[in-house]
């Protein structure tokens, strides 16, 4: 849970540092600019502040790796809730006030998880697993999103490597496939999702592995 909150305020300290005129340029998520996935973050932060306060008195049915559903279709844009969040961007215009969201309910969001048991049963998505293993889960939602912030801001601090490699383990683990040990984690991360296509070399080291990508997580 101390990954979490590492991760998470590694994020949003990322964000409050842009400029202006950087909401405006492209992120690593598809079709989205950086404003884009700030307003996704607000989200997910409400996400999960309601997940932490909806307890399950239920068998856990899923943990940490399980959460994610991994599919080999990336997204189009088509999907409703992802074009409310490009209108829902494109209303706040003045990116202080996208800053000042996130900042307001990141950091209650934040809280929370310092807060939480971790042995807690929530229920999300159908879903019903412990406050731990939930926190672990988002995890690596903060380091694939810190990722894409930064995708096309290269003087911008990476993810902490810790969190990459907590992140690594977690696709590894959620998709039952081991990539090679001479693939950094960042570069794990963003080719096994598809964020970007692997180079020769990569592709070489990845062999078989190459044709089933991506692993596309949600």
């Amino acid at each position: 849970m101390e990954l979490f909150t590492r991760s998470w305020a590694a994020l949003r300290a990322a964000v409050a540092e842009l400029d202006d005129e950087d909401f405006a340029r492209p992120s690593g998520c598809t079709g989205w600019l950086v404003r884009d996935l700030v307003c996704h973050l607000v989200i997910d932060a409400q996400d999960v502040l309601i997940t932490l306060v909806t307890p399950s008195q239920a068998a856990t049915t899923h943990d940490a790796a399980g959460y994610w559903k991994i599919t080999g279709t990336p997204p189009t844009g088509d999907d409703p809730l992802d074009a409310l969040t490009v209108r829902l961007a494109a209303a706040y215009r003045d990116p202080a006030l996208l800053r000042f969201h996130l900042d307001d309910v990141g950091s209650a969001a934040g809280r929370a998880a310092e807060l939480a048991d971790p042995g807690l049963r929530v229920a999300t998505q159908d879903m019903v697993l412990t406050a731990g293993d939930y926190l672990s889960a988002y995890v690596l939602e903060w380091t694939l999103h810190h990722l894409d912030l930064i995708s096309h801001l290269p003087d911008s601090q990476p993810p902490a490597a810790d969190a990459l490699a907590h992140s690594r383990r977690l696709l590894e683990s959620a998709t039952g496939v081991t990539f090679p040990a001479s693939l950094s984690d960042s570069d794990v991360l963003t080719v096994g999702t598809g964020r970007r296509v692997p180079t020769g070399a990569e592709r070489a080291a990845l062999g078989d592995l190459a044709g089933r990508l991506p692993f596309v997580v949600g």
